[in-house]
Formats: C-alpha cells, sequence, structure tokens
C-alpha cells in the first residue's frame, strides 16, 4: 500500500505512527507541518522538497515493477517472479535480523552493568542491607561465601571435566577418541543467590527452603576433537531460577543432616553464548535448538521430579526413597474451553481480520501436554483430560500457554498459572482463569487425587472413573512407582565379556528405560519410575533386562498387577527370579501402589439387581434357538429393573439471610461481613456456586441438576462457606432427605444452618420424572428458556438412558488373535467407559448410563468401541431426533459398527423432563397498569414465580402463541419475542427466539440480527443484540437479554425491536428488514409468552 508523504523524510521526533483510530486527515505528521513550515522561511523551498520526496517514492515503485516487465517482455513464467520476490524477501528478513543482533550486542557490550542490572531480580545494591521482606530473606553473608569459594570451585571443575568427564566422552564414543577439554574457567563471576526462603512446619524430620539463584557469568570452556579439527566452546551463560534445597532426614548423630537433596522446582532460563564451530548454532532455529537441548539434559538431572541426591553419612537407608519419593498427589486437569481469545490471522495483509487456530500447552514442571487444534474459532471447546503428578506443595505451578497454529510460527495468545497449593487446599476447582499477556479466559477443572494404600476403595475408584469424561486417554485409578535396585549373576556376552545392562519397564503401551550400567554383570541403577493404571485388577508390569545395544536379552519377568493389591500397603519389595536367563539371575525392586482417590467427592454406588426392565416394548417374543450348545442370538437387551427408573433432581439456590460475619479487619478491631458461597454434594456429584461478595443476606439464585435414585437413606448435604485468600470460613450446613423430595415431588423450604449461631438458606427442589411422549418437548425447552437465570447451565429437557449389552463379530486383532475390548458412550462433554472383557470378539458388557440432553433436537450419542493397545474396532453415531420420532422414545435392537465390521445390542430410552412448578402463571382477569396490581399479579416469589396455575394451564398458553389459526406473516415478515418481567432480580427479561419470512431485497438473502433498544433512552447502556445469522430469510436466535430496572420504570418504557441485516461487506452501514415498537405498559408481563409480531417499516413503526 502507499504510504504518506513524509514516509521517506527523516522522522522528527514528534512523528508518530497514526492508530487505526486517528482520521485520515488528521494524522500525527500532518499535525506537524504547520510547525515546520510556521517560520521564517519562505514555503517555496518546502513545497519543492515536498514534490521531490513524491517523485523519487514513485520512482522506487516503479523500480519494482522493472522485473515484472522484463520477466514478460522475455516470456517467462510468473514462478520467476514470485522466485525472486521470495529469495530477496528471505535475504531481507535474514539482513534485519542480523543488523538487530549485532545492535543488541553492541548495547550489551557499551553498557553491560546496566543491563545485568535490569535483568536480575533484584541486586544487593537497589536496597539497603537492613530492608528484608516476611518470607525471603537476603542472604549476602551467602555470597561473600559463594566468591570466597568461586576460584577454587573453578579448579575443582577443571579437574573434574578432565579426569571424569573427558574420558567418558572418549569411551562413549570411537570417533572422540581425541576429545579433550582446552580451556576450563568458571571466570570472576561469581553465582548470586539473591534470596532465601525457608518453608517451616512441612515435616519434622527435614528442612526445606528455596534459593533464587542467578548466574550472569564470564565462564569459558573449550574443546576439541583433533581428529576432526573441531574446536567449539562456551563464552558466557545466564542462568536463573529456583533452586530448592531439602536438608533429609535429620538424625540424632553428627552431621545432624543424612543427606542433601537439590533440584528446579520449574525449568530455569538459560542463555548461552556458543564460539567456535559452535557459532553455526546461532542460525535461527538452531540456537533455540540448542538451548532447549541443553536445557532438556539440565531437567533430566535437576529439574523435578529428577533430583541430585548427596549423601552425608554412609549406609543410609532408603537412598531411593530419598532420591524418587512417592508424589504429593495427583491433580487431573480438565481442560475445557477457553473464550474471548484475541484474533491472529489476517488477510490481504491485514486488511481483513479472521479468527484464530487455537491450541493449548499444559505443563507442570517437565510433564507437558499439548491439547488438539480448534481451527478458526475464538471460544474453542477442547474437553481434554490429564493427569500430573505433583511432587512438592508448595513451590510447583499449572501452567497453561494458548498459542494460534500457524504455518511458520505460532502466535501467543496468552498464559495463565496457579500453584498447585491451591488445588491442595480446595480440592475441586472449576473456574475461569484470565490469561495473561493477551486476551481471553480459559476454563479449567482442577480435581486434586489423593494417594491411598487402601485396595478397599479400588472399585469404588473404578466405578467413579467411568463417569468421567475423560479423553484423549481414560481416567487413571492409581499409579504404580517402581524403584529399580540393582540385579545379581546376570548372563555373559559371547566370549565371555561383561554386558552393559539396561532395563526396559512396560505397563501396557507405555514403556520407559533405565540408564546402562557399563561392563558389568551385576548393575546397580538406583532408579525410580512412575506409572498411571487404568484398571490394577487386569494390568501386569513386564520388565526386559537387555544389553545396551538393546539386541541381547538378559532377562525378563511379568508381575501381574493384582498381586500387589494383596500386599501389606500395596507394597512389594523383594528379590524376583528372572526367566529366560542364568540360574541365579535375579532382579531386585520395590513395588508400590497407591489409589488416585477424590476426597470430596463421597461418591455412593447403588448396587443394582438383575431383573427385567420396566420400560419394555411392546413386542414378539424373540425365536427360540434349537442348538443347545449356542443359545439363540437375543434380538433386544434384558436390562435389569432399575434401569430407567432414575429421576432428574433440580435445585435452585436461591438465597440466604443472617449469615455469620467472618472478615475482619486491622487486626480483628473492624468487623466487616462475608463473601458466602454455597456447595452441594449428592449422589457422588459436587456442585458450587458463585461467591457474593460483602453480603450477609446474599442472592444466588442458582439451579443446579444431578440424576438421582430412589436408594433410601440419600442426602443432600449443603454447605456454606465464606471465601478468603487462604483457607475458606465455614459459615454452617444443613442436611435434606432425598426421600422426601422424591415422595413429595417439591420442596420449598428455608433451612437453618447448624453448627453456628445464625443463618438459614433458602432452597427449592423439584423432582423431574422422565416422560416417554415428545408432544411436550417444544412446551419444556419454552419453559426452560423461561426460567433460565444467566448465573446457571443451560438446563436439561430430557434424560437419556442407555444400557448397553454386548457385542458380536468385533475385527481381530492382528488378523487372529481376539481383542480385550471396551466401550465408551458420549454425549457432548460427558462420557462413560463399560469395563474391558479380555481377549473376545463377543464381549458383554451389562452396563447402563444416563445422560443429561439440553437439546434433543440436535445432540446425539456417540459410542466408540476400543480395545487395550489395539485403537478403535468401531464406532455408531446415534442422533437423538430418531428417538423422538420413535415409539414411546426408545430404539432397542441391534446397530451396526461404522467400520461394517461388527455390531452392537443396545438400548436407548429419552424421557422428556417436564417441571409440574416451572413458576410461568396464566392469568384470565384483566391486566391492570399499576405497579401494586401487577406485582399482585406477578407472585414471582423468591427466584421462581410461585405456582397456581396448573401443568394443562400451562401448556395451553404457551402453545396459544403457536397456533396455527394466528393471522399470517405481514409483507416484511415477522420477529418472535418474549417479553416479562422477573421482579426477584428486579429485571426486565426479553427472549429473541427468532423470525420468518424476512423480506429479500438483493440477489441474496439477508443475514439478519435483532437489536433491541430500551426507549426513550438510545445510549449503548440499553442497548442489546443478537448475533447474526448467514443468509436466511427465518433465523433462529434464542437469546436471553435483561435489563436491570424496578416495575415502575419498566412500565413507563417502550421496547424498539429492529431486525437489521449487514448492507455491504465491510461496511458499517445496516440495511432495516423491518421493526416494531412495543409499550410495555399495554403487554401482560406476569405472563411471559413467546407471541409473533409483524415488522413494519420505519414510518409505520413510528
Amino acid at each position: 500500500m502507499e504510504r504518506s508523504l513524509g514516509d521517506d523524510s527523516s522522522p522528527s521526533p514528534v512523528d508518530q505512527p497514526s492508530t487505526p483510530s486517528d482520521p485520515p486527515d488528521l494524522s500525527p505528521t500532518a499535525n506537524t507541518k504547520p510547525e515546520q513550515s510556521s517560520g521564517n522561511q519562505p514555503a517555496g523551498p518546502g513545497a519543492a522538497g515536498e514534490a521531490l520526496a513524491v517523485l523519487t517514492s514513485f520512482g522506487r515503485r516503479l523500480l519494482v515493477l522493472v522485473p515484472v516487465y522484463l520477466a514478460g517482455a522475455m516470456g517467462l513464467s510468473v514462478g520467476f517472479v514470485l522466485l525472486g520476490l521470495a529469495l530477496y524477501l528471505g535475504w531481507r528478513r535474514v539482513r534485519e535480523e542480523k543488523e538487530r543482533s549485532l545492535r543488541v550486542a553492541r548495547q550489551l557490550l557499551d553498557d553491560e552493568e546496566r543491563l545485568t542490572a535490569k535483568t536480575l531480580y533484584m541486586s544487593h545494591r537497589e536496597l539497603p542491607a537492613w530492608v528484608s521482606f516476611p518470607d525471603v530473606e537476603k542472604a549476602e553473608w551467602l555470597n561473600k561465601i559463594v566468591a570466597q569459594v568461586w576460584p577454587f570451585l573453578g579448579q575443582y571443575m577443571e579437574k573434574l571435566l578432565a579426569e571424569t568427564v573427558a574420558p567418558a566422552v572418549r569411551g562413549s564414543n570411537p570417533h572422540l577418541q581425541t576429545f579433550t577439554f582446552t580451556r576450563v574457567e568458571l571466570g570472576e563471576k561469581p553465582l548470586r543467590i539473591l534470596g532465601v526462603k525457608v518453608h517451616p512446619g512441612q515435616r519434622k524430620e527435614q528442612i526445606l527452603m528455596d534459593l533464587n539463584v542467578s548466574y550472569v557469568g564470564d565462564v569459558q570452556i573449550d574443546v576439541e576433537v583433533k581428529k576432526y579439527f573441531c574446536k567449539a566452546g562456551v563464552k558466557g551463560m545466564q542462568l536463573h531460577g529456583v533452586l530448592r534445597v531439602i536438608l533429609e532426614p535429620l538424625i540424632g548423630d553428627l552431621p545432624i543432616v543424612g543427606a542433601v537433596s537439590m533440584f528446579f522446582i520449574r525449568r530455569p532460563t538459560l542463555d548461552i553464548n556458543w564460539t567456535g564451530m559452535t557459532n553455526l548454532l546461532d542460525i535461527p532455529g538452531l540456537s533455540s535448538l540448542s538451548d532447549n537441548m541443553i536445557m532438556d539434559s539440565i531437567a533430566a538431572f535437576l529439574v523435578l521430579p529428577n533430583r541430585l541426591l548427596v549423601p552425608l553419612v554412609p549406609d543410609l537407608q532408603d537412598v531411593a526413597q530419598l532420591r524418587s519419593p512417592l508424589p504429593r498427589g495427583i491433580i487431573r486437569i480438565h481442560l475445557l474451553a477457553a473464550r474471548g481469545l484475541s484474533s491472529k490471522d489476517k488477510y490481504v495483509k491485514g486488511l481483513i481480520e479472521g479468527k484464530s487456530d487455537p491450541y493449548a500447552l499444559v505443563r507442570v514442571g517437565t510433564q507437558a501436554f499439548c491439547s488438539r487444534v480448534i481451527n478458526e474459532e475464538l471460544n474453542p471447546q477442547w474437553g481434554e483430560t490429564y493427569e500430573v503428578m505433583v511432587h512438592e506443595v508448595p513451590g510447583q505451578e499449572i501452567e497453561v500457554e494458548v498459542f494460534d497454529k500457524d504455518p511458520d510460527k505460532d502466535d501467543f495468545l496468552g498464559r495463565m498459572k496457579l500453584d498447585v497449593g491451591k488445588v491442595l487446599q480446595a480440592g475441586v476447582m472449576d473456574e475461569w482463569f484470565p490469561l495473561q499477556g493477551g486476551q481471553g479466559q480459559v476454563h479449567l477443572r482442577l480435581e486434586w487425587l489423593s494417594l491411598l494404600p487402601d485396595a478397599e476403595k479400588l472399585e469404588q475408584v473404578l466405578q467413579w472413573n467411568r463417569g468421567v469424561s475423560s479423553r484423549p486417554e481414560p481416567p487413571s485409578a492409581a499409579i504404580l512407582v517402581v524403584y529399580l535396585d540393582r540385579a545379581q549373576d546376570l548372563p555373559l556376552k559371547k566370549g565371555n565379556k561383561e554386558p552393559n545392562p539396561m532395563v526396559q519397564l512396560s505397563v501396557q503401551d507405555v514403556t520407559q528405560e533405565s540408564k546402562s550400567v557399563y561392563s558389568t554383570n551385576s548393575p546397580v541403577w538406583e532408579e525410580a519410575f512412575r506409572f498411571f493404571l487404568q484398571d490394577p485388577r487386569s494390568q501386569e508390569l513386564d520388565v526386559q533386562v537387555k544389553d545396551d545395544s538393546r539386541a541381547l536379552t538378559l532377562g525378563a519377568l511379568t508381575l501381574p498387577l493384582p498381586r500387589l493389591l494383596t500386599a501389606p500397603e500395596l507394597t512389594l519389595d523383594q528379590w524376583f527370579q528372572l526367566s529366560s536367563s542364568g540360574p541365579n539371575s535375579r532382579l531386585y525392586m520395590k513395588l508400590v501402589m497407591r489409589l488416585l482417590y477424590l476426597d470430596s467427592s463421597e461418591v455412593r454406588f447403588p448396587a443394582v439387581p438383575g431383573t427385567p426392565g420396566a420400560w419394555d416394548l411392546d413386542s414378539e417374543d424373540p425365536q427360540t434357538g434349537s442348538s443347545v450348545d449356542a443359545p439363540p442370538r437375543p434380538y433386544q437387551t434384558t436390562p435389569d429393573s432399575n434401569f430407567g427408573t432414575e429421576n432428574v433432581l433440580r435445585i435452585h439456590v436461591l438465597e440466604a439471610q443472617d449469615l455469620i460475619a467472618k472478615d475482619r479487619f486491622l487486626g480483628g478491631l473492624v468487623k466487616g461481613k462475608s463473601d458466602p458461597y454455597v456447595k452441594l454434594k449428592l449422589a457422588g456429584r459436587s456442585f458450587r456456586s458463585r461467591v457474593v461478595r460483602e453480603d450477609l443476606n446474599p442472592h444466588w439464585n442458582e439451579v443446579f441438576e444431578v440424576i438421582v435414585t430412589s436408594i433410601p437413606g440419600q442426602e443432600l448435604e449443603v454447605e456454606v462457606f465464606d471465601k478468603d485468600l487462604d483457607k475458606d470460613d465455614f459459615l454452617g450446613r444443613c442436611k435434606v432427605s432425598l426421600t422426601t423430595v422424591l415422595n413429595s415431588g417439591f420442596l420449598d423450604e428455608w433451612l437453618t444452618l447448624e453448627d453456628v449461631p445464625s443463618g438459614r438458606l433458602h432452597l427449592r427442589l423439584e423432582r423431574l420424572t422422565p416422560r416417554p411422549t415428545a408432544a411436550e418437548l417444544e412446551e419444556v425447552l419454552q419453559v426452560n428458556s423461561l426460567i433460565q437465570t444467566q448465573k446457571s447451565a443451560e438446563l436439561a429437557a430430557a434424560l437419556l438412558s442407555v444400557y448397553l449389552e454386548r457385542a458380536e463379530d468385533l475385527p481381530l486383532r492382528k488378523g487372529t488373535k481376539p481383542p480385550s475390548p471396551y466401550a465408551t458412550l458420549a454425549v457432548g462433554d460427558t462420557s462413560h467407559k463399560t469395563k474391558t472383557v479380555s481377549q473376545t470378539s463377543a464381549p458383554i458388557w451389562d452396563e447402563s448410563a444416563s445422560f443429561l440432553i439440553r437439546k434433543p433436537n440436535t445432540e446425539s450419542l456417540e459410542l466408540q468401541v476400543r480395545g487395550e493397545g489395539t485403537g478403535t474396532l468401531g464406532s455408531l453415531s446415534l442422533p437423538l431426533s430418531e428417538l423422538l420420532v420413535a415409539d414411546r422414545l426408545c430404539l432397542d435392537h441391534w446397530f451396526t459398527l461404522s467400520n461394517g465390521q461388527g455390531q452392537v445390542l443396545l438400548r436407548a430410552q429419552l424421557g422428556i423432563l417436564v417441571s409440574q412448578h416451572s413458576g410461568v402463571e396464566a392469568h384470565s382477569h384483566s391486566y391492570s397498569h399499576s405497579s401494586s396490581s401487577l406485582s399482585e399479579e406477578l407472585e414471582l416469589g423468591k427466584g421462581l414465580p410461585h405456582i397456581t396455575s396448573s401443568a394443562p394451564e400451562l401448556r395451553q398458553r404457551l402453545t396459544h402463541g403457536d397456533s396455527p389459526l394466528e393471522a399470517p406473516a405481514g409483507p416484511l415478515g415477522q420477529v418472535r419475542l418474549t417479553v416479562w418481567y422477573y421482579s426477584e432480580e428486579r429485571k426486565l427479561v426479553s427472549i429473541v427466539h427468532g423470525c420468518r419470512a424476512l423480506r429479500q431485497n438483493g440477489r441474496d438473502p439477508p443475514d439478519p440480527y435483532v437489536s433491541l433498544l430500551l426507549l426513550p433512552d438510545k445510549n449503548r447502556g440499553t442497548k442489546r443484540k443478537t448475533s447474526q445469522k448467514k443468509r436466511t430469510l427465518n433465523p433462529e436466535f434464542n437469546e436471553r437479554f435483561e435489563w436491570e430496572l424496578s416495575l415502575d420504570e419498566a412500565l413507563r418504557r417502550k421496547l424498539d425491536v429492529s431486525v437489521k441485516s449487514s448492507s455491504s461487506f465491510m461496511s458499517r452501514e445496516r440495511e432495516l428488514l423491518g421493526k416494531v415498537q412495543l409499550d410495555l405498559a399495554e403487554i401482560d408481563l406476569s405472563q411471559g409468552a413467546a407471541q409473533w409480531y409483524d415488522l413494519m417499516d420505519d414510518k409505520g413503526s413510528s
């Protein structure tokens, strides 16, 4: 594009690039022109100079067209022009990068001390010695000791590298037999310790502290391989990080401390200046690769879970456990979604703004996971689950970085960090976290799983995991830690040569390798390995001892993991005899299993008897087979009597009163209020309301739904807490017997909070019983949209019950071996995994699952049959719309899998959830315009309206708006609206359902949207707008809008509804398709019924 006239002239100090918000004729460059020409100089030379600049700029751009003209004159292809352009751009980019690097290097050389002070966290020159912090202490005395020791440490490093490292490098590869260190100097700048933080009270037998280290040194190390005339080295290095030092165990004899453990909690930042042949690594792309490779090497040695252990006493017990202790816990990270991300994709040199192709990187220490890429989406839905081991609390952080996937370099969209200690404290966190360094939020659900040595809870954990939505991998039920100690009397290689043994350990499809120990048949490894286990009852540990070439097997061992389940403390610590090895060859290992238990879940699982189902279809009896040995193939499923008998409990948390104040200020002198929220626990599910700030009489108005059974003794546990930065304060609890609600169907009570001096909670509970008829679905969807609150998730309209009985004719593994199949059932983000049936192509699962359905017309049931270690065996997608047209909303037969090989027998039945207490009233008497009479009519109670009308009256009123006897649409079309007043929250609510029969003015259909405005105000505060639908005359929106105002004020307003369309591409003008003005004083705001309104032109509506 052409630049402004002043682009080629030297810029003045006041010149700034114009922003997109500046008008084209008022750029900063233009503003400086009068100042430049307002002096005593004549205007003529200035005008001539500007004209010359224009001609020069035009000439330069004209020269660009010369190669194109020459290529055309010589008959060359356009490809030559593009190739030349690409080479020129590449050369220009490399030149700019080189110049930038030279400028940075020159600046560093000119003022090294200043730049170093900026990059360091804090220097001792910045603060006086008497300044201290409450948790991080300065350690200048320690820095003086390090400075004094530094030259002697350099002598030790030179000796270590020359006598230990160099021989090891020469022996590792025949090509490096002439490898030597020619120069080793640590320089004059020692390592600095910027701060020391001691963590008291963690454990009595250890001392734990964090050292904030920073090294900006002039180290110089040169190496040479004389055989290849190769010289390389390092000159200068920077390293910054937090080094954790643990003094453990503390003993009663000198030196008091048994061992010192050191490690970096997070990956330190590293910057290396290469010299010699390694200047090749300064090539863009290779420099970051080299630093990452070295950083990976350091991480494998000194970043969690790896640590450096220095024993201080001989014969120290449990060295392996000190070097690799059990994790503190497991965090299950559900990466759900993100919203409001910035758009990074640009087209036509930035003229057209696209979207982004986001993906996320999840990292905890050295454990990293990458999500899938969601193309062209600023509000991506990932729905992925990862499990990470946590070794240090406090210290480790959960880091999520979001990027935009691009062919060259991915664009950064933002990051969030969270200390794992907060997850340990909360148990379960389900929040939207803001992204730093960008815009938008990321939705995470974090669960802290404790490690239990209790095999009795395994079945409970497995049952809970079946209801957990997890992809790409199923959730884990346990972890296995293998401490590989040593081996004895391994067989020798050919020629009686000592082997170089290493060990491969495998659990299912995960394999880990130990280091190689050279030239010995009795190696000592002292390493630890960790595995996640999905089902310890059916998995096994495979151990292969091999020579480092991996071609010679020195021994093998297969250990079934159910053996650990019967061992004391789920631990085996012993010698294991190796097979396919020598007669005395054995391996010493310690195996520890721990179950992953979600403490806050309180899962309850009913026992299910096996009797025929309750919703059996009227069908003919299956034909009886003639073979005694082979039973006949069933035509339909045979579920138990409890299948399909679940109900849905809708829990409406309304408000609380007289809560106790927990917040204190100024050391307790000033009494504040509380920031209350509610926790609900029922049927193994936990829910949490939002936090209401500074209120002892909070209003939540949130709705939660949970699938419940009629098992006696169940209770809804409710707890109220005050949100604090550290530990949340208890504000009371109460319990509600589920039997009472299931028997009565509805409960609306104020419950007194127990274990506190004062406080009560208002709850409304309703039992929704599924009905096998689709006639009421549209009414249910409309009622749900009316009673939906902005703080709650979308309400369920139906309950889907699925019974998966068996499968047949599944494909064999590698053509001959039967698979070990399991199935996953999923609807949206909720999934259920069946048990794994070992080695069969005709598994019988006999399992059921239930799902809450929000939109039965558009959702579908996804089934996948997979084999352990073999991948997908087949899949099935069943749209729920097929159930809506089936008899009694039920399908029960064999379904063919998508791969054409294999079938599954399942039963899927849908039940519509009809609320008998929806709270939307129907009134036959006349409507009064006064606020007092309207308040009597609205009777909205607390949150949901009070019920005075029966369900048939409600259905009759709701269907009246859709009556086929209505007048046909006008020439401009119609818009369907619901308008009512929500007295509990003092809000005017409008739902824009859709439009029909809109006018088409041009050749293409319009791109309609609906704009709402509360008159007489025309400011942005009262303006609302739906999303835009593409190329349709009958758009559907179903979007809800609210205005906070009193009832009297609402009756004085008019609602202006305009249906508009974008007139043209990249234009701000909007075409009016039609509008309607509703006088709210003439509308019965208590009804909340959907109505079609004729659209008129601008004159007619006014």
